[in-house]
């Protein structure tokens, strides 16, 4: 799953629960437990891509323990970080374009 490249919403949008219903073959409940695994999932996925990321950044300043600086790449990439949709929506869209099979 490449969280980066869908094209997920946002911000909310209202979703039909029969079409979820559907793509799933779960009731409501059942649908929304199985989209809220995938939701942790994808979570836990983009929180260790960033701390990866994130941690040549600190390798970098323990050598430069005096000095403070900003470091554009690093806004850069905490800018990107932060327009991501939520991994919520990420997981819906995933049920929405048959990418995710459920049993």
């Amino acid at each position: 799953m490449n969280f980066k490249k869908i094209k997920a919403p946002i911000n909310t949008e209202t979703i039909d629960r029969e079409e979820l219903e559907k793509k799933s073959g779960k009731n409501i409940y059942g649908t929304i437990c199985i989209l809220e695994r995938i939701s942790q999932k994808i979570s836990q996925k983009i929180k260790e891509d960033l701390d990866k990321k994130l941690e040549e950044f600190n390798f970098i300043n323990k050598n430069n323990l005096e000095e403070i600086f900003e470091n554009k790449e690093q806004i850069d990439l905490s800018k990107f970080y932060e327009k991501l949709p939520k991994s919520t929506s990420i997981s819906i869209q995933y049920l929405l374009d048959n990418k995710i099979k459920i049993n």
